[in-house]
């Protein structure tokens, strides 16, 4: 009885000396942080990272058939789940978020005298060289699951997925490329673009390909609503209220009225895919969540003022690419790894009840464990290699006078 009893003591002894010192040392990235710092810009960029990660995990399924795999979606067979696409298609706010950082970060550095070339270097760096990482593994392992005798649908359904979030990438390259052209213009432009395309291609019965031009018109509204942040025009809670009632109003028109689908994620074997490419219902819908976004800026700038959440948010900012680019893997490393075991419910059965759902959920901390593994192995091709001293975070700007200890850690982090 008594040594149960130690044990207990020295269990309970070591849970609170570890979380004293997460504690401290979410103090201390605190404590680095500049207090101009606007904390809600990175927290809403964390929560469109993390949205769409776990809409890909909740929504899409490898489906083992004999011996092959391929991708199938709850959506599919349960269209009444489409609301969940609703609250973790998140791509419009990391739009909206990088179009307000990229315009002011380009302002900035002009102001300094920084070229075009020097700033668009830095910004892309970071940006893409996670990109090779992703693409050397997956050249590797396509070639030896081929040599192996993989069928080659199921290769091809691996792949695909992984590389799916690069178009993500392209897009937003372009668009940060052209972001002195950007500063600018008006959202309503690339919106009567977007619309004009509607109606020709649904409305007229145009091509299907014309759709694509909205892969760019589509994103460059938030975008371009992002750099209307950085000019000051949506530091009012009206313009919020504004883009968060219209484009719900809009968007519930468009569906309900004009046929396009509930959902905001591709459905596999659906006609017309609100996102690939953009469709006119998807624009609307993300102008609703940029409203809502800038509604949401006070509240989590306070929320930011706690310590172990700035710090949680600052962790994940500073593996945003890494996390995004690689969480599909973590998904399908897990699937595989799990065929071993047989057909597992939740993660190689077809998607079509709600017991696949609540088995699907409980899959979600291994993806999680899985995509840690990927973030520790990977991230220094977002981060680069640590360096003697340290190496100053893109998210935590140390300044001079800081205790030496917080800018130690804020390094680290």
């Amino acid at each position: 009885m008594t040594e149960t009893h130690h044990t207990r003591s020295g269990v309970r002894a070591g849970l609170r000396r570890s979380a004293d010192g997460i504690r401290r040392a979410a103090d201390r990235i605190d404590a680095a942080t500049p207090p101009g710092r606007d904390r809600a810009v990175d927290a809403l960029r964390a929560l469109a990272i993390l949205g769409v990660v776990l809409g890909h995990w909740l929504v899409t399924a490898l489906v083992a058939d004999g011996g092959t795999l391929h991708t199938a979606s709850p959506l599919q067979h349960m269209p009444w789940l489409a609301p969940i696409s609703w609250a973790f298609q998140t791509l419009a706010v990391f739009f909206l978020v990088g179009g307000h950082v990229a315009t002011r970060g380009y302002t900035s550095a002009r102001a300094r005298g920084t070229t075009y070339r020097q700033w668009l270097t830095s910004r892309l760096s970071r940006l893409y060289k996670p990109v090779a990482a992703v693409l050397a593994l997956w050249t590797v392992t396509a070639t030896a699951l081929l040599f192996t005798g993989a069928p080659f649908e199921t290769v091809r359904t691996l792949v695909k997925l992984a590389l799916s979030p690069m178009w993500f990438l392209l897009v937003f390259g372009a668009l940060t490329a052209a972001t002195p052209l950007l500063l600018r213009l008006h959202p309503l432009w690339p919106l009567a673009v977007v619309l004009h395309v509607d109606l020709v291609r649904f409305g007229l019965g145009g091509p299907d390909w014309l759709g694509w031009v909205n892969l760019a018109a589509g994103w460059l509204v938030p975008y371009t609503l992002g750099a209307a942040w950085t000019r000051g025009e949506l530091e009012g809670r009206r313009v919020a209220w504004v883009l968060l009632g219209g484009g719900a109003v809009a968007t519930a028109v468009l569906v309900g009225w004009a046929g396009y689908p509930a959902s905001m994620v591709g459905v596999p074997g659906a006609q017309v895919s609100n996102l690939n490419p953009p469709t006119l219902a998807a624009v609307t819908f993300g102008l609703a969540q940029c409203g809502l976004a800038l509604l949401l800026r006070d509240r989590l700038r306070d929320g930011m003022r706690r310590p172990a959440v700035w710090a949680a948010v600052a962790l994940v900012n500073l593996s945003a690419m890494t996390i995004f680019l690689w969480h599909q893997t973590a998904l399908m490393a897990t699937t595989a790894t799990g065929l071993a075991l047989g057909r597992l419910p939740g993660l190689h059965t077809v998607p079509d009840g709600l017991d696949w759902v609540a088995a699907r959920l409980a899959w979600l901390p291994v993806f999680v464990l899985v995509l840690a593994v990927c973030r520790s192995a990977f991230r220094s091709f977002e981060q680069g290699p640590r360096k003697a001293g340290g190496r100053r975070s893109r998210v935590i700007r140390v300044h001079r006078g800081t205790e030496p200890a917080a800018a130690k850690e804020a390094r680290r982090a």
